[in-house]
């Protein structure tokens, strides 16, 4: 008795060549897109921090405006006309720098009886984000009889 084996041949071969060029495409794509993807959720964050750190400036410039009093406001040179600040998560740099600008106004956007007992500020904040400009600002208004009134 003869005992004959057959073996599949299609089970000995490898990939053809044309198989092993679409996996690799299939893999370049893949690599691609997860390093896209984390390039944008980096970049995405590093913009959250920024804009935060704007907000924070921001707000810090003009509580200090809030609290100073009535004559103070209306000295000419009293109020800075333009700040620096930086936001340096890793102390070896300075990091991103921000520039701001103070400007305290008499044109205001409401009846001329209270023209004498406000002022109209505005606090401009703009910083290089990679490279584009990005910028923020406040506009308030600050009352004669307001909180600095109160406090001293």
């Amino acid at each position: 008795m003869q005992i004959r084996c057959r073996y599949n041949l299609a089970a000995k071969q490898g990939f053809s060549i044309l198989e092993g060029l679409i996996g690799a495409v299939i893999m370049g794509t893949l690599f691609v897109s997860l390093y896209a993807g984390m390039t944008g959720g980096f970049s995405s964050i590093r913009r959250a921090r920024e804009n935060l750190r704007a907000s924070q400036i921001l707000l810090e410039k003009f509580e200090t405006i809030r609290l100073y009093n009535w004559e103070q406001i209306n000295t000419p040179g009293f109020v800075p006309a333009t700040f620096t600040n930086y936001y340096a998560p890793n102390a070896a740099t300075r990091g991103t720098v921000y520039y701001g600008r103070v400007v305290i106004s008499t044109n205001l956007p409401i009846p001329e009886v209270y023209n004498e007992d406000m002022r109209l500020v505005d606090i401009e904040l703009a910083w290089q984000s990679g490279s584009t400009t990005c910028t923020r600002n406040v506009l308030s208004l600050v009352a004669r009889y307001g909180l600095q009134h109160y406090i001293y």
